[in-house]
């Protein structure tokens, strides 16, 4: 390693001492092997094996290792930092792996990573060695610079290459204990006094005095934190006239008194340098068994990072003064088109699943008496009949009354149109079956809901005519039964249309209202621009509030259902896969909680695409399970969204915290409305991605199991795994079980000790969702 760099030195190390000096550029120490501790202005870093610190331009140091210690050093000149960074020198790097926040390991992984990459490739030389260095150090200081900068202070802003200034400081840095005055360093530069005054001012922003006042304060903060002098002592050792004017000037800087500072701050006693060592004592180091190491530090550091082109924002919350509002629990209700489906094992199956991990109270069914759950009557000379034409519907509402379930029944007008007499006979006779072997107050819960769609050719006092019909019918048999009717809504006109305007007068006559809302009606996705997309952002919430107060200015207050709704998803098979949207679903599902009675799913995919007869994907209704009882992202989001205990203590856009008896909850989104084409390109989505710095202040003061729960398409997107898995060859039955095992969020545990305040980061890309489950330990 005897070739110098002009604009970096990479070098590995053994360090046993490294004399003060201040330094030049951004310097990494990397410990490999062993220890090394670092003073940085008056403060103490113990580095132990794969522990990262960045010494800042500037900054006075010293170094001293123990006898096992390997550590490999890059320094970076303010040069190259000043040719492509305009900020550098208003700039200051926190980077420490011992301190860093809760949601930043993996950029320090990374970092660890290219530094060694960086090593390897300098010992290698090939003839392309010196570009691709360029890349490994810019990778670094994209992350550094995006990641970890601070605003600078004046010692930051020093020119390095002012040889004189330089001078001065390191003398003022050596000698702090002694007197130094003006004069004296006027004489020592050949400078006059009112001269050199002025020059220090401009350069530094501070006068002479007032710097070195500084600078003996810095060095007095380590004697009361890591020695047992007396503060009289301390002040003496570091320079001041007095101990009077040593904790006068203390307290103007830091507010408290010496001694009460020593009290709220002690440290553990540290082997500070007894001396400075004014000669270096290191070795440079070159050897296979060192490579080697190297290379194991890339095998365990071999997570990926990649967000330097995303957005970074704060998130502060002072729980303090919680908003202390309630959690709804709406009803879900799972379509499954018709009720013999419910025959199916793989149904039931799902329909349990879904019932025990994100709660479930109605099976939704249509074509209840013109598909094949109930049977034709069969001629027959038996005098008592040993055939029923509800067997089928007896299995499966046998299932759903065990399984506490009740029905959500849509009868639509052109169902009953077609042969209305014969309609409402078979629909009398199934009810009175149920009700003699289920009895009232099991059909008590069900709900009828009447349908016909927006556009219909209908006269709205038809639509009436057979809708009292129906609901005479049914409150004859079951009194206290649901009867309600959907309500076709104009997003844009934000009203109904005439056929429908019959509703408006009979809310007697009308225990409930269904409604639809999916964002993709309103989008032309042939449009690359986002402005359309722009407007379907919050589009259920909107919507929902639009019918409720046209609703209400008909004097109108019923119980609202959401029968079938969606996201945006795009209108082709190919980008409802490559499309994550679990942030959208939560999201949309958390804005109406409080607004609605219930909320629909499909519940897989097979059963919703059966309707479309071959033609492309039916995009009305969001599904739970893929084939093959895969879950896809609704099902977790709703997992989630039932994980959620508790009071709410703090809520905005993309983001929801609670408290309840075992700590916090705290539920981050990065929800993005946009053209779900652009999915399919990677270097559009990077943009999308964000990382959060979360403040919360507080909190009540003790040890905590963090629990982070990440959902995002890297993390349990069905989809992810199943195009990495893919093979022209087709798929069988073990693929297929290893990927519905394999795709599920993914977990995280850290434990943090939280002293009222608690700050980390999270890395969010498009649509992720990111839960914290924030429990307070027993001690």
């Amino acid at each position: 390693m005897d070739e110098p760099l002009t604009d970096f030195q990479i070098s590995l190390k053994k360090i046993q001492f490294l004399s003060p000096r201040v330094n030049q550029g951004l310097q990494f120490i990397f410990v490999i092997n062993g220890e090394l501790t670092i003073e940085i202005d008056s403060r103490f870093y113990v580095l132990k094996e794969q522990d990262l610190l960045l010494i800042n331009r500037n900054q006075l140091f010293q170094a001293q290792g123990n006898q096992t210690n390997c550590v490999l050093l890059l320094n970076i000149s303010d040069s190259f930092m000043d040719q492509y960074y305009s900020e550098y020198r208003n700039s200051r790097f926190d980077c420490f792996s011992q301190e860093i926040e809760m949601g930043r390991e993996i950029m320090l992984d990374k970092m660890r990573k290219l530094l060694v990459e960086l090593m390897i490739t300098y010992s290698r030389r090939d003839e392309s060695y010196q570009i691709e260095m360029q890349g490994y150090i810019c990778e670094i200081l994209l992350i550094l610079i995006r990641r970890f900068k601070q605003k600078g202070s004046a010692i930051e802003k020093i020119d390095t290459n002012d040889f004189r200034l330089t001078k001065m400081i390191e003398y003022m840095e050596r000698n702090y204990h002694q007197v130094i005055t003006l004069e004296d360093m006027a004489k020592k530069s050949y400078l006059s006094t009112g001269y050199l005054s002025r020059y220090f001012k401009q350069k530094m922003g501070m006068g002479f005095s007032r710097f070195l006042m500084n600078i003996r304060l810095k060095h007095s903060v380590k004697d009361l934190l890591y020695t047992n002098d007396t503060i009289s002592q301390i002040s003496m050792k570091n320079g001041f006239a007095n101990t009077k004017s040593f904790t006068s000037l203390f307290k103007e800087m830091y507010g408290v008194t010496p001694h009460v500072y020593r009290e709220n701050h002690s440290e553990e006693p540290i082997d500070s340098f007894q001396s400075y060592h004014f000669e270096d004592a290191e070795t440079l180091i070159n050897s296979p068994e060192i490579l080697a190491k190297l290379g194991t530090v890339l095998t365990k550091h071999d997570q990926s990072y990649s967000n330097t082109e995303s957005r970074f924002e704060e998130l502060l919350l002072d729980v303090s003064k919680p908003i202390n509002a309630k959690i709804s629990r709406p009803d879900h209700v799972l379509i499954i088109r018709e009720l013999k489906e419910l025959l199916k094992e793989d149904v039931r199956s799902q329909m349990l699943m879904a019932k025990e991990e994100m709660r479930l109270n109605y099976v939704g069914i249509s074509h209840l008496l013109s598909g094949e759950t109930i049977t034709a009557d069969v001629e027959t000379d038996e005098e008592i009949a040993t055939s029923s034409p509800y067997f089928k519907s007896d299995v499966a509402l046998n299932f759903m009354k065990k399984n506490g379930l009740s029905l959500f029944i849509r009868i639509e007008y052109q169902e009953i149109s077609t042969n209305e007499e014969n309609y409402f006979q078979k629909l009398y006779g199934f009810m009175k079956h149920c009700l003699q072997v289920y009895g009232a107050s099991y059909l008590n819960k069900w709900h009828f809901l009447f349908y016909e769609p927006y556009y219909t050719a209908v006269e709205a006092k038809e639509l009436k005519r057979v809708y009292f019909k129906m609901y005479n019918l049914l409150k004859k048999l079951v009194p206290d039964i649901h009867v309600g009717v959907f309500l076709p809504f104009s997003f844009k006109d934000e009203k109904t249309n005439d056929p429908h305007k019959w509703l408006l007068t009979e809310g007697n006559h009308i225990d409930f209202i269904g409604y639809h809302s999916n964002q993709n009606d309103i989008i032309d996705f042939q449009e690359l621009s986002d402005d359309r997309f722009f407007l379907a952002k919050d589009y259920l919430k909107e919507k929902t509030a639009k019918i409720k107060s046209y609703l209400k200015k008909h004097h109108i207050e019923k119980p609202l259902h959401l029968i079938s709704w969606n996201t945006l998803s795009g209108n082709t098979r190919f980008t409802n896969g490559t499309f994550f949207r679990a942030a959208l679903v939560l999201k949309s599902v958390l804005d109406v909680v409080n607004e609605v009675e219930s909320i629909g799913f499909w519940i897989n995919t097979a059963l919703h695409e059966g309707g479309g007869k071959g033609q492309r994907i039916r995009i009305e209704g969001l599904e739970l399970f893929h084939y093959f009882s895969g879950k896809r992202p609704a099902y977790f989001a709703m997992v989630f969204a039932k994980r959620l205990n508790g009071t709410v203590i703090a809520q905005g856009s993309d983001y929801l915290m609670t408290q309840n008896d075992r700590g916090y909850q705290l539920v981050l989104m990065n929800c993005n409305t946009v053209n779900p084409y652009y999915s399919i390109e990677e270097a559009f989505l990077q943009k999308l991605n964000k990382e959060i710095l979360v403040k919360i202040t507080g909190l009540e003061a003790g040890e905590y199991q963090i629990r982070k729960h990440i959902f995002d398409k890297d993390h349990g997107a069905l989809y992810t795994k199943w195009w990495n898995l893919n093979s022209r060859h087709g798929m069988d039955l073990e693929i297929i079980d290893y990927i519905n095992r394999s795709s599920h969020p993914d977990l995280e545990i850290f434990d943090e000790t939280i002293a009222s305040e608690w700050s980390f980061y999270s890395y969010l890309t498009i649509n992720a969702i990111h839960f914290f489950d924030i429990r307070k330990a027993i001690i």
